[in-house]
């Protein structure tokens, strides 16, 4: 958090000083095709397919606003063609969902068995909460289009016909079930 604060300040110095036309975009959570597996969604799939535990940090309560990966690139392209040089924009996914909520969901459209789900100690100064308002790119006309059951249909999807892609990245350690974080966290 600290370093992405301070990219969006050096940016703004070099508009404020050189005049170079920058415009910061900050969105909430992504998710889609090609997230990298170690992230909670992909993992949660992945894990599901293949009947491994799924850990949840905690209760599972720590809330997060998701944005759909389609949704965020045309949010992009919004402020590219209708934004203001030196602003900054926050790209809301407008569906806060807590961890345990996006876990279930993934379960159920898989049609596997809730009794996956393992809590495991919760991380350290784990944010509670993550969500943001986006006035600003809303009055430029943008907001995401993609329901989230949708999206998330679409994520698991594309995971399960695209193992070539994602297998390689995993160690074998992810497929062990002595461990719910199968070497990753």
């Amino acid at each position: 958090s600290a370093s992405k604060a301070s990219g969006d300040l050096l940016c703004q110095a070099y508009w404020r000083t050189y005049s170079l036309p920058v415009r910061i975009v900050r969105p909430s959570n992504n998710y889609g095709p090609r997230q990298f597996p170690e992230k909670l969604i992909p993992k949660t799939i992945l894990r599901a397919l293949n009947n491994l535990p799924i850990p949840v940090y905690g209760d599972g309560s720590q809330e997060r606003d998701w944005l759909y990966v389609e949704d965020f690139s045309r949010g992009v392209e919004t402020i590219i063609l209708r934004g203001r040089d030196g602003e900054a924009y926050n790209l809301p996914g407008l569906n806060p969902k807590t961890n345990l909520q996006v876990i279930r969901d993934i379960l159920t459209l898989l049609g596997k068995p809730h009794s996956l789900i393992t809590f495991v100690p919760d991380r350290p100064g784990h944010d509670k909460r993550y969500a943001m308002r986006g006035d600003k790119v809303l009055g430029l006309g943008w907001k995401p289009q993609t329901p989230w059951i949708d999206g998330l249909r679409k994520t698991i999807e594309w995971y399960k016909a695209n193992e070539w892609w994602w297998r390689p990245l995993l160690g074998d350690e992810f497929f062990t079930k002595d461990t719910p974080w199968g070497g990753t966290r």
